[in-house]
C-alpha cells in the first residue's frame, strides 16, 4: 500500500536542495519501455507545487523515460494485474486516469440539488443533455446515457436529507448518479477502447450516516449462495423500489443493469470497458454494482466462436467495507478490479467491521465456524494517501475534510511514491479542495465552500422579481428499461446454464 512521506510540512517552505533518492529514482517499469523503432531523448519533466493562486519556490524535476500512450497500455491502468509497479513510483497514465474518474464521481455533487428550502431538494440541477456542459466538463467526450435514481426509504437513518417544502417533485425519489459512455472518436481513441462509466453520489450532508450503519449483513440474492452477504442499508437503498413513484418504480439496481444491457447490445462487436466510481456510500454502491454486473454475466460476450470479457474496473473514494470475506472473495473470483483510494485519517474506511475485517487473522475461521455476523472485508488494492502530506492543507479537526473528495483528487495530484515529495503532477488547482470545505491553509486566501450557483438559483422576471424558476420536466426512465431487464435475467439464466 502506498503512503507519501514528506521532508515539508510547511507551505511557506522554501527551495531546498532535493533529495538524493528524488533525483535518482525514475518512474518507469518494464510497461512502458520504449519501442526500439521509436527512441527519442529522455526528457525532464517539471513538477511543482504551483497553483494558479501562488507560486512555491519548491520544484522538483523527475526524469521520465519513454512512455508508451494510454490507448497500448489502458488494460494494466485498467487494473488487470492489480496496478502491481504502477503505485509506487505512481504511473502518469494511472495518476490522470485516478483523477479523471474522481471528477466523474464529483460532478454527482456539484451537480446535486441539497437545498432543504427547494421544492427541487433531492435531484440533479441539470438535465442530461446539458449535464457536462454545466459542469464545464462537455471536452471529456462522454454522453450522458441515464440518470439513476434510489428510494429513501432505506434502513440509513438521517441518510437524505428532506426538503421543508409540501411541493417536492418526489416524496420517494433521490437522485444518485448516472451512466455515461464515451461517444467522442478523439477520446476512444486516446482510451484504446470504448468506456462505459457509472457513477454513484455520496452524502452531501456531513457523515451522520455512517454512524447509523447497523453492521447487520444480509444475503446479497444475486446468485443462489447465501453465504455472500452484503451491509443491509447498502443493499436496500440498491434494491428497493417504489411502484407509485415513477422515478423508483426501478430499484437502482435494475435500472443500472438494464442500461449497461442496452449499451453493451448497442455497441456490440468493439472495445468495451466498464469503469463504476463513487466517493463514500457511493463507493459502496459503486462495487455493489459492478460485483452486480459480474455476477449478472453482463460482461461475458459472445462473438461468433469465442468469449470475450468486458473488464469491469471501480475506482473507489473513501469508501466503507460493503460485505463480508465470503463477498470479497467473490469479488475477485470474477475478476473485478478494484482500486481504493483513502486517507489514512479519515474515519470511514475503517467500518463497518471494526472487530473482524481483513486484518483479522482469523477472520475466515470465525465466519465460516462460528458465523460471526459482523465480519467484512475489503475489495481490492488500496492506495493510501495522507493529508498531512500536502504543504497546502492546514491542521484541523474537522472530519469532514479528511473525507472530502475534492482533498483526495489533490493528494492523488501530489502523491509520487514511498518517500517522494509532494507537488503537483498535473497543476491541478488548489481552489478546488476548498469548493465544499475549509481545509485549505488562510494564505492562499480561498473562500471556505465556495462552490454555489449564482445568487443560489434565483432569478429576475421582466417585471423585477426574484424567483427561483421552473425546471425542465425531469427525466424518468427509457421507455425501454422493461424490455433489457427482462433480457438480462434471461442472459444470465443463458450464461448459468452454458458455464
Amino acid at each position: 500500500m502506498a503512503s507519501l512521506q514528506l521532508s515539508f510540512h510547511n507551505p511557506k517552505h522554501t527551495s531546498q536542495e532535493l533529495s538524493p533518492k528524488l533525483k535518482l529514482k525514475t518512474p518507469t517499469n518494464l510497461l512502458f519501455l520504449p519501442k526500439p523503432v521509436s527512441q527519442s531523448p529522455t526528457r525532464s519533466i517539471k513538477c511543482s507545487s504551483i497553483s494558479n493562486i501562488e507560486e512555491s519556490t519548491q520544484e522538483i524535476f523527475l526524469e521520465e523515460k519513454y512512455e508508451r500512450s494510454l490507448h497500448e497500455v489502458w488494460r494494466e491502468i485498467q487494473g488487470c494485474k492489480d496496478w502491481e509497479d504502477l503505485l509506487d513510483p505512481m504511473n502518469s497514465h494511472l495518476r490522470r486516469e485516478i483523477i479523471r474518474y474522481g471528477e466523474f464521481a464529483q460532478a454527482c455533487y456539484d451537480s446535486f440539488d441539497f437545498d432543504p428550502h427547494s421544492k427541487y431538494c433531492g435531484t440533479c440541477k441539470y438535465t442530461g443533455a446539458h449535464f457536462f456542459e454545466k459542469l464545464d466538463m462537455a471536452d471529456r467526450g462522454y454522453h450522458m446515457s441515464r440518470y439513476l435514481y434510489a428510494t429513501s426509504n432505506i434502513n440509513l437513518p438521517n441518510f437524505f436529507q428532506k426538503s421543508k417544502m409540501s411541493s417536492v417533485w418526489s416524496q420517494h425519489a433521490n437522485w444518485m448518479g448516472y451512466v455515461a459512455v464515451a461517444t467522442d472518436e478523439e477520446e476512444i481513441r486516446r482510451l484504446g477502447r470504448r468506456d462505459i462509466v457509472v457513477a454513484w453520489r455520496g452524502t452531501v450532508t456531513y457523515l451522520e450516516w455512517i454512524h447509523d450503519l447497523k453492521d447487520i449483513l444480509c444475503p446479497a440474492h444475486f446468485r443462489e449462495d447465501p453465504s455472500i452477504k452484503i451491509e443491509s442499508g447498502f443493499y436496500d437503498l440498491y434494491t428497493q423500489k417504489e411502484n407509485s413513484c415513477k422515478f423508483c418504480s426501478f430499484s437502482a439496481r435494475e435500472q443500472v443493469l438494464a442500461e449497461i444491457k442496452r449499451l453493451i447490445e448497442t455497441y456490440k462487436g468493439e472495445n468495451l470497458s466498464i469503469t463504476v466510481t463513487g466517493h463514500s456510500l457511493g463507493a459502496a454502491l459503486a462495487l455493489l454494482s459492478a460485483y452486480d454486473i459480474a455476477e449478472m454475466k453482463l460482461n461475458i460476450v459472445q462473438n461468433g466462436k469465442s468469449i470475450n470479457k468486458i473488464p469491469i474496473t471501480v475506482f473507489s473514494f473513501s469508501g466503507p467495507r460493503v460485505g463480508n470475506l465470503k463477498f470479497k472473495e467473490r469479488c475477485d473470483e470474477l475478476g473485478i478490479k478494484v482500486l481504493r483510494v483513502v486517507n489514512v485519517h479519515d474515519k470511514v474506511p475503517l467500518v463497518p467491521g471494526i472487530f473482524a475485517n481483513e486484518k483479522f487473522q482469523y477472520q475466515k475461521y470465525i465466519e465460516e465456524t462460528m458465523s460471526f455476523p459482523w465480519s467484512y472485508a475489503h475489495v481490492g488494492v488500496e492506495l493510501a494517501l495522507d493529508h498531512t502530506h500536502s504543504p497546502f492543507l492546514r491542521p484541523t479537526n474537522d472530519l469532514g475534510c479528511a473525507h472530502n473528495l475534492e482533498a483526495h483528487l489533490h493528494l492523488v495530484d501530489g502523491y509520487h511514491g514511498k518517500g517522494l515529495q509532494f507537488c503537483s503532477a498535473t497543476k491541478r488547482d488548489i481552489a478546488l479542495v476548498n469548493k465544499s470545505c475549509d481545509f485549505l491553509h488562510k494564505e492562499y486566501e480561498v473562500p471556505p465552500h465556495w462552490r454555489q450557483d449564482e445568487n443560489k438559483g434565483m432569478v429576475r422576471t421582466i417585471d423585477g422579481r426574484w424567483v427561483l424558476p421552473e425546471r425542465p420536466r425531469m427525466e424518468a426512465h427509457p421507455a425501454d428499461t422493461a424490455h433489457h431487464l427482462e433480457q438480462v435475467f434471461k442472459f444470465c439464466k443463458a450464461s448459468l446454464e452454458a458455464f
